[in-house]
């Protein structure tokens, strides 16, 4: 695992993410809940995601689900600029105000259905989905940068497969399984 990832993991209280009874349980490797069906994920898979994403201080990530913004301080962290969208507001704003906390200024953000993406600002060189479509979202695919990478969850609502999917220089599409996950159903166009 990278260094830099590892360190900044071991330095991040997730108890600052989660409210109520569920701060105590913070330090546990399971998703919890955070109000409105959702949840955060379990620590462990948000750092193989963000590994796996590859990020360079020179990208543009898109997030879709900013849920209680844990996942998108990894994305901050280590990227140029962050564009996440949630569908919930309550979720977006708790996530902004959360966020606004650690300092970072290369976070955007915006409410709608993240099965969309986020057109005016595309294409991301990085694009982090982190609820489950259906099906793969054509939408999203077409905001990938060539070169760029994709990690989402696919799937019905039980299990889904966390897929990685890559476009080449010239624009060709590939997709590899990475492992079996549980995620909240993508609400939108695609679930």
């Amino acid at each position: 695992m990278d260094e830099s990832l590892l360190q900044f993991f071991s330095s991040l209280d997730r108890s600052r993410f989660v409210d109520g009874e569920y701060k105590a349980l913070a330090k546990l490797d399971h998703p919890l809940p955070i109000g409105f069906g959702q949840t955060i994920s379990q620590p462990s898979l948000v750092v193989y995601m963000t590994e796996q994403l590859q990020l360079r201080k020179t990208h543009r990530v898109l997030e879709i689900g900013t849920g209680s913004g844990y996942q998108t301080v990894f994305l901050a962290e280590f990227s140029k600029e962050v564009y996440t969208v949630e569908l919930l507001e309550e979720l977006s704003t708790r996530a902004q105000e959360r966020l606004d906390t650690f300092g970072y200024q290369n976070i955007h953000y915006k409410l709608g259905d993240g099965s969309l993406g986020w057109a005016e600002h595309a294409p991301y060189d990085r694009i982090l989905v982190t609820a489950a479509p259906g099906k793969k979202p054509q939408d999203l695919i077409d905001q990938l940068a060539p070169e760029g990478i994709m990690i989402l969850p696919i799937g019905p609502t039980s299990w889904q497969e966390l897929v990685m999917i890559t476009k080449d220089k010239e624009g060709k599409v590939t997709e590899k399984k990475l492992l079996d996950v549980a995620f909240v159903k993508l609400v939108g166009k695609y679930s």
